[in-house]
């Protein structure tokens, strides 16, 4: 009975990772599922999207050295 146990779970430890490598190397699967989640998670850029979001970061830095500045100029 242990015999037929341990060739039981050889076979398991064998055929799981042969077959999750067969099902990822699908090519229907991996367009369906990979590339539709990555367009779903991360969507094409708007150019006015990031034309804001470029405006806002440099307003942030700008408003970062002005209050650096005025720190130095205090404590002059």
């Amino acid at each position: 009975m242990g015999v037929k146990l341990e060739v039981f779970r050889m076979t398991i430890y064998l055929t799981f990772p042969v077959a999750m490598f067969w099902i990822a190397n699908q090519a229907g699967w991996f367009e369906d599922y990979v590339i539709q989640r990555k367009r779903e998670l991360w969507p094409p850029e708007n150019e006015d999207k990031r034309q804001e979001l470029e405006e806002f970061k440099e307003r942030i830095r700008k408003q970062r050295e002005e209050k650096l500045l005025r720190a130095a100029q205090q404590r002059s």
